[in-house]
């Protein structure tokens, strides 16, 4: 949208300045010569047209200066001529200025792409279902340019063990991605093999110090969900997970805030119950710590009535159109993963736990 935007401001520009300078040539008076303008067509269109555009607009310029220089009976004179070759240096400044701008442009938007290839390489695809648990899930860059960042989520799923994970590297950029890429792989390590929670944040953290800088760690909640009405939850320094209720209560978890991952592990575990049509929605600061124009932070214990609408997939994207207006202009502060579970009966999904487990293994969809 803001490309577009440009793009319609600079052409809106060029053209109305041309016309501005050749209806007043009809009534300035004859000393006042207005060749000297022109070139600023140009100019502005450079700033976001293409190389092609820029040049119209050139030739342009330069058919309105000599026209000008008809009008006022100038041609002939050695001003006129100055005035033409300033036109033309301009001009010919203005379509070197937009190659080496859209040369810039594509060369960002490889770099983008593939960012957003790298991205989406490394954070999963969680099943939509998996026994006695649905699962939504969304990943939101802070900026429409840029989609590398160290927001994470992952589910371990096997048969001994389900496991859910939401995290928040420090850091931005590659750098962060290459972590998040290195937390995802020691949950799935740990996850997968681990008895309790506890052991899986401790295996975890002794992968990660291997891989960490002295000033790297990441935040994370780990949340098991392999017992169908219990939810055990530990917190390595993370924002609190919000539990709502089927009857429309909501309440923050707060778990015991642990030390972030890759510094140390002192985690508490808390297990609470949870029936079946409850949502649990983990998220990062994204969202927790998104503001208004006025500084007021997203209410979020306040959404519990919309995460209870429609579908899993219906009530996070409700969610996120209404913390996009939450925030100026609609552009968060920070990235954003959100991922949201409800407590489904096994029976509801009309398959065992077996078939569930070998669709899931078959998904073209999931990252291995």
């Amino acid at each position: 949208m803001r490309v577009e935007r440009a793009v319609s401001l600079s052409a809106g520009f060029a053209v109305a300045w041309l016309a501005l300078l050749g209806l007043l040539s009809f009534v300035v008076p004859p000393d006042i010569h207005l060749d000297a303008l022109v070139a600023l067509a140009p100019m502005a269109a450079c700033a976001a047209l293409s190389v092609r555009a820029t040049a119209g607009f050139a030739v342009a310029a330069l058919v309105l200066t000599v026209w000008l220089g008809a009008q006022n009976g100038a041609w002939g004179t050695g001003q006129q001529w100055v005035r033409l070759f300033d036109a033309v240096a301009v001009s010919a400044a203005a379509v070197v200025i937009a190659t080496v701008r859209s040369r810039r442009e594509r060369q960002l938007n490889r770099l983008t792409n593939i960012s957003q290839i790298a991205q989406q390489a490394v954070l999963p695809v969680v099943p939509a279902q998996v026994p006695g648990v649905a699962v939504a899930s969304r990943y939101e860059s802070a900026s429409e340019d840029a989609f590398v960042g160290g927001d994470l989520y992952d589910c371990s799923w096997t048969e001994g063990y389900t496991r859910f994970i939401i995290g928040d590297v420090r850091g931005k950029g590659i750098a962060a991605l290459g972590q998040a890429a290195r937390v995802i792989r020691s949950f799935r390590q740990a996850a997968a093999t681990k008895e309790t929670l506890p052991e899986v944040v401790a295996d975890m953290d002794t992968y990660l110090q291997s891989f960490f800088g002295p000033e790297d760690f990441v935040t994370a909640v780990v949340v098991d969900v392999t017992t169908p009405d219990q939810l055990k939850i530990v917190s390595c320094g993370h924002q609190p997970a919000l539990l709502v209720r089927a009857n429309g209560d909501a309440e923050f978890l707060d778990a015991p805030a642990g030390l972030p991952l890759g510094i140390g592990h002192d985690s508490d575990p808390v297990t609470i119950r949870w029936a079946p049509g409850d949502r649990l929605l983990l998220y990062t600061d994204g969202m927790s710590e998104a503001r208004d124009r006025a500084g007021a932070f997203f209410p979020l214990r306040a959404q519990a009535a919309l995460l209870r609408e429609g579908s899993l997939e219906d009530a996070l994207d409700a969610l996120l159109e209404r913390l996009f207006g939450h925030v100026p202009s609609g552009q968060l502060g920070d990235d954003l993963a959100a991922v949201l579970l409800e407590n489904v009966p096994t029976s509801v999904s009309g398959r065992s736990s077996g078939d569930a487990l070998t669709a899931l293994r078959d998904d073209p969809r999931l990252v291995p």
